[in-house]
């Protein structure tokens, strides 16, 4: 029986073999025509070469094949395999090559049963990378990730994936670690420098070995990587893909068309993201640009200018800290590189200046528009701020001159109360270029020539009126201009400007004489104004203005040099860098003020704000720490049951729902923003009364009235209809009527 059953047993084990053997021989033949067409035909053998490597590489697959054949530990044991070779042996082979091909080849088609990837492959995979760094490791995870990022796709798997993924977990535990451990990986097989990198040392890779054979992995891991960060949803599950993305920029230098996607899915995430997105997505684009240079950076520039100015189409308090923030990123990608930045800056700011003429030669309602909105003066805040960050570069310094024209002529183009916050707004960024650039630029005419108006001079008649932030205007309604709050806010704000000029000027040699002009129309604004709280603060700044002109007359005294010598601007060199003249003080002290008037009127605020954009040009302590944060980080975040396409029902209601919800929170704050809103530009005297906006006051005073109302106009529901039936005796009428109602 012994003997019997060991007989049965080699046959059994004969005809399960058979099929193997038969596999091999006409795989061996399959490779001997490979060497004779290479023989006879190099050309196409190339041309198979560069669009078929597997097919080449088909020997390879044959010795792993017979390696694992006999024993299943020895599939553990050698480099060169991995799980789906066992698919390979178990699948039936039917001879699908055309016979009229070219090189009379026949190649054998595998159709391959589809394997679910568990837990237990992917821990195996990951542990066999860890320890010995396994090729065959390293691609079969690489074919786990590109089934995990290409999952629930329209065009379904394609026939030739050999893998598929049915739980989230595994989704999870892929993704995780191929985004942590792939740039790694990678910098090792291509023995690449572990960090870093620039575009012309990936130009010499690819011409090396290492590149050959392993740069279809950079490929594999970078295109699908792209294509499921088009299907994520979740912000903090892009911001962390876009963290490690980052590390392996320098790569997408390699593929030109790889480059321009990432750009383009980047910029859509800086400019429309929430939370920390926007912040994640321009340090990827600033890498970007550092590390590939030129071929993106004109890009960039223009997709991250088209974005900011996209944002600025409707701005209120909240969002203008988000823009602060966009302007900043901005301002930080053009100290990549100056020249390449000053280009795109002079045309941005041409294109402002030709709105500007246009708006002042048509002198239309549109053109006027155009000019006195929120898309041209945050363009204008923006380029205040890049030249004076970059003031002292030469290559921003001739960019001052127009933008300080094209500012100044906005600021005079309509002289009316109604736009006092435009040009406030004016005189603050022509403080900003003057102080960065130690020019003189004429302020104080701007500033003046608000105060001689009569909105600001005569007693306000409109009541006190709700708190004005001038900061988050750009146009007010016509009875905010009557009112105690809005005179108060621009007089405030003119005397905190004015001395801003002023104090930039207080150690100069020649300040009596800038400041005599000013002085005197500030003593005519007491005579004229009816408010006698403004008289004060205005004799308060006429006193610094004089006791400045003192401290510096007395200097002046003792010096032997004309005002055209060199040595003029040396003059109180000393006491300017401690800031002892009368007016720097008194400045401090208008800015704490300003500040606590600011902080009271402060209601909101957003993650992503005016400081966070402050980027240091040096390394951080912290960064040492960012691999083991980004990991704690990615498993938090990957722990969801999130998979790319499976979005339900359930969740396209809950969008529903969301966005019902925010539509009813807009309602309810549009009488709150409805001054923040540009309308359109009526070109008419303050004097002329406008129906459209004495109607929109209206129903909003209407509408106030009537939410703050509501529960006395309930508990006395009688009262008005008895006054509209002209009773003489109110008290019978209220009688009956109740009695009534108590019946």
């Amino acid at each position: 029986m012994g003997a019997r059953g060991s007989v049965m047993e080699g046959e059994e084990m004969e005809e399960a073999n058979a099929p193997f053997s038969k596999s091999r021989k006409k795989a061996r033949k399959h490779v001997e025509q490979l060497q004779r067409l290479q023989e006879k035909d190099p050309e196409f053998y190339e041309f198979l070469k560069e669009h078929d490597k597997e097919l080449l590489e088909f020997d390879d697959d044959i010795d792993q094949d017979t390696e694992t054949d006999v024993d299943e530990k020895a599939l553990q044991e050698d480099d060169e395999t991995d799980v789906d070779e066992k698919a390979l042996q178990e699948d039936d082979e039917t001879d699908v090559y055309d016979k009229e091909h070219r090189a009379g080849v026949r190649r054998t088609v595998q159709e391959p049963t589809k394997n679910v990837i568990t837990m237990a492959m992917v821990d195996s995979w990951c542990s066999a990378i860890k320890e010995n760094s396994k090729l065959g490791a390293i691609r079969s995870l690489m074919r786990a990730f590109r089934t995990a990022c290409h999952h629930g796709d329209d065009g379904g798997e394609e026939p030739s994936s050999k893998f598929s993924i049915l739980s989230s977990s595994v989704f999870n535990k892929i993704m995780l670690f191929v985004l942590n451990e792939m740039d790694v990986i990678l910098r090792r097989l291509l023995k690449f420098p572990a960090s870093g990198g620039k575009k012309e040392a990936i130009i010499n890779l690819k011409s090396t070995r290492q590149w050959k054979n392993h740069g279809n992995l950079v490929k594999s891991y970078l295109g699908n990587a792209l294509h499921v960060l088009n299907q994520m949803t979740d912000t903090e599950m892009i911001s962390f893909t876009l963290r490690r993305l980052r590390y392996s920029s320098v790569f997408l230098a390699a593929f030109p068309s790889f480059l321009r996607k990432y750009i383009k899915v980047t910029l859509h995430f800086w400019g429309t993201g929430g939370g920390a997105l926007p912040v994640v997505s321009f340090l990827f684009i600033r890498d970007l640009c550092i590390r590939v240079g030129a071929d993106c950076l004109d890009e960039c520039f223009k997709g991250l200018y088209k974005a900011y100015v996209l944002n600025c189409q409707s701005v209120n308090a909240t969002k203008l800290q988000h823009l602060q923030f966009l302007a900043n990123c901005v301002i930080e990608l053009c100290g990549v590189d100056l020249p390449i930045a000053y280009q795109h800056a002079f045309v941005f700011i041409r294109q402002l200046a030709m709105i500007l003429r246009e708006a002042l030669n048509m002198k239309t309602k549109e053109s006027y528009k155009k000019v006195y909105g929120w898309k041209f003066m945050s363009c204008l805040e923006l380029w205040t701020g890049a030249i004076c960050a970059y003031s002292s570069e030469p290559d921003f310094q001739p960019l001052a001159y127009p933008l300080t024209q094209i500012i100044s002529g906005v600021a005079r183009m309509v002289p009316t109360a109604r736009y006092f916050p435009l040009r406030l707004r004016c005189a603050r960024m022509l403080n900003r270029i003057a102080a960065s650039t130690s020019m003189f630029v004429p302020v104080s005419f701007l500033l003046l020539d608000m105060l001689e108006m009569k909105e600001l001079n005569r007693r306000p008649t409109g009541g006190v009126g709700k708190a004005v932030d001038l900061h988050t205007l750009l146009k007010v309604q016509k009875p905010v201009l009557k009112t105690r709050a809005f005179q108060e806010a621009c007089v405030f704000s003119v005397i905190e400007e004015l001395a801003e000029h002023l104090a930039q000027w207080s150690y100069s040699i020649a300040f009596f004489e800038l400041a005599f002009i000013p002085t005197v129309r500030l003593r005519s604004f007491c005579k004229i104004t009816k408010v006698e709280r403004f008289r004060r603060e205005m004799r308060e700044l006429i006193c610094q203005i004089e006791a400045n002109a003192e401290f510096t007359n007395s200097r002046r005294m003792t010096v032997s040099f004309l005002p055209n010598d060199p040595a003029a601007a040396s003059f109180l060199e000393a006491e300017k860098e401690s800031g002892t003249s009368p007016l720097s003080q008194y400045v401090v002290t208008l800015r704490q003020r300003a500040q606590q008037r600011s902080d009271s009127m402060v209601e909101s605020s957003v993650i992503v704000g005016a400081h966070s954009s402050v980027f240091g040009r040096k390394k951080s302590e912290s960064d040492d720490d960012d691999d083991v944060q980004d990991e704690e980080e990615g498993a938090a975040v990957f722990s969801s049951s999130w998979l790319p396409g499976s979005s339900t029902k359930s969740e396209n209601l809950k969008q529903v729902k969301s966005k019902k919800r925010k539509r009813h929170g807009k309602q309810q704050e549009e009488v709150a923003l409805d001054e923040d809103v540009v309308e359109e530009l009526v070109l008419s005297s303050d004097e002329d009364d406008s129906m459209s906006d004495t109607a929109f006051t209206e129903e909003e005073d209407k509408s106030r009235l009537v939410s703050s109302k509501q529960g006395t106009q309930k508990q006395k529901p009688f009262k008005d209809s008895s006054k509209n039936k002209g009773h003489s005796h109110g008290k019978k009428p209220k009688k009956r009527k109740r009695t009534k109602q108590a019946k």
